[in-house]
């Protein structure tokens, strides 16, 4: 049987020599994910935004780890770590997203490769839906960087190169009327404009493109971070698009590209990362991802792995993974992933009030199973704006009730939300009068 060490029972000193023995001992070029998938000491405060690029340098960060505690939910993690859901979703296949098992393992992707374009203004990559803004110049370079949300397959967002036309705070959303139209047939109606508060779906910061119709912007619904799910606009996590708005000034470029492989390199090695699945395979990207591949191998005179080119793709787990060392002895190497406490409180977490019998509630479901029934809530719990829920135990079951609302018309209010947005048939609960 083959024994399996733990590196973080090493000293310091003995685990990054075992991890440099390991790297050494594999055959040719390959390095795999057995390498890094080993965690380190425990660390506070990790770097999440702001990144400086060394020269000749095209990935930047470090992985990190944390242990889930009972509660937890991916969006939480996501959004305390300024992750986006479809980061840390890819990088930790099979884990439930809305009820994980406490103790869990959790791979924070907090590096990246940079996008293929020119390194100044905004650049946004669709496809790992994530916006990338350069500060300074190839001397001293800077990159902040956020995970954002983007248009769907039938409303896209736009490619391309573009420019900040104008900046607003607490904007007023004009509801376009295409969007209206949708909603109207689900039974929405929407007003022709909503103004700034909760339920403007731009929060409270927007960036207006040259690209008409077009906006980098907040949101009220933070759980949609790492996700197709606007109509074409670029969305921002509250507390990120609050950092970007003061960054950036007007006439600032914004290049908009969508690219699913990316290949960078660093302290002579080579990481490739990976975004979507074989079945939504770019042929015409991949074919020039191929092309560079093919020209680092021959300018550094050193053979790539390809059967771990082709498992990366297969994976496409999100993350940069080494696919060939092409340097010894000037290179510091691989970097060992580092393992983050779990945070006191997440930042961002839905807050879940005290439910009140005197006060108006809603029945949202009424279920056999415990599990189905926590992931009902905490899918409720993380709708935009917050419908707050929890789980009541029962003779026969779970309840999951939304509330407490402040009157009738509120509780109402949330039974629609809750047919349009989910299609939930809730039920009013009376609040108990006291006699």
């Amino acid at each position: 049987m083959r024994r399996i060490v733990d590196l973080s029972l090493l000293p310091n000193w003995l685990r990054l020599i075992a991890l440099c023995m390991f790297i050494l001992s594999l055959n040719g070029c390959a390095v795999t994910k057995s390498a890094w998938l080993f965690p380190s000491h425990p660390e506070k405060e990790i770097e999440r935004n702001e990144f400086s690029v060394a020269r000749g340098d095209d990935v930047i960060g470090r992985l990190r780890f944390t242990r889930l505690e009972k509660g937890d939910t991916l969006p939480d993690i996501a959004r305390h770590f300024s992750l986006g859901l479809n980061g840390v979703s890819a990088a930790n296949p099979g884990v439930d997203i809305w009820v994980p098992e406490a103790g869990e393992r959790i791979i924070l992707p907090l590096n990246f490769i940079l996008p293929d374009a020119p390194r100044k203004g905004i650049v946004i990559n669709l496809a790992a839906m994530r916006l990338f803004q350069f500060i300074g110049n190839s001397e001293s370079l800077t990159v902040l960087t956020y995970p954002v949300g983007v248009g769907t397959e039938e409303r896209p967002s736009p490619r391309g190169l573009m420019r900040v036309e104008r900046k607003v705070s607490r904007p007023t959303w004009h509801v376009p009327v295409s969007i209206a139209k949708d909603h109207r047939k689900k039974g929405d109606i929407l007003p022709a404009k909503v103004p700034p508060g909760p339920e403007n779906p731009l929060g409270e910061y927007a960036l207006y493109l040259s690209a008409q119709s077009y906006l980098i912007h907040g949101t009220n619904k933070p759980a949609s971070i790492g996700l197709r799910a606007t109509n074409g606009c670029i969305r921002l996590y509250p507390e990120d698009v609050k950092k970007l708005y003061e960054n950036t000034p007007v006439k600032t470029t914004v290049s908009i590209v969508n690219q699913p492989y990316l290949v960078g390199q660093s302290n002579g090695v080579v990481y490739m990362e990976v975004h979507g699945s074989m079945e939504e395979l770019d042929a015409a990207e991949l074919d020039k991802i191929y092309k560079k591949l093919r020209t680092i191998e021959k300018e550094s005179g050193r053979t790539l792995d390809w059967s771990n080119v082709k498992k990366v793709l297969a994976e496409a787990r999100g993350i940069p993974v080494p696919i060939c060392e092409i340097s010894q002895g000037s290179g510091k190497g691989v970097a060992e992933p580092i393992e983050v406490k779990h945070p006191g409180e997440l930042n961002g977490r839905p807050k879940i009030p005290e439910l009140k019998a005197d006060a108006w509630s809603v029945l949202a479901a009424d279920l056999r199973d415990e599990t189905d029934a926590v992931r009902l809530a905490a899918i409720i719990n993380h709708q935009g704006p917050q419908i707050p829920a929890r789980v009541i135990a029962m003779n026969a079951g779970y309840q999951v009730i939304a509330g407490p609302f402040n009157d009738i018309k509120e509780a109402k209010d949330t039974i629609k939300r809750l047919k349009i947005d989910l299609e939930i048939d809730g039920s009013l609960i009376e609040p108990v009068r006291k006699k």
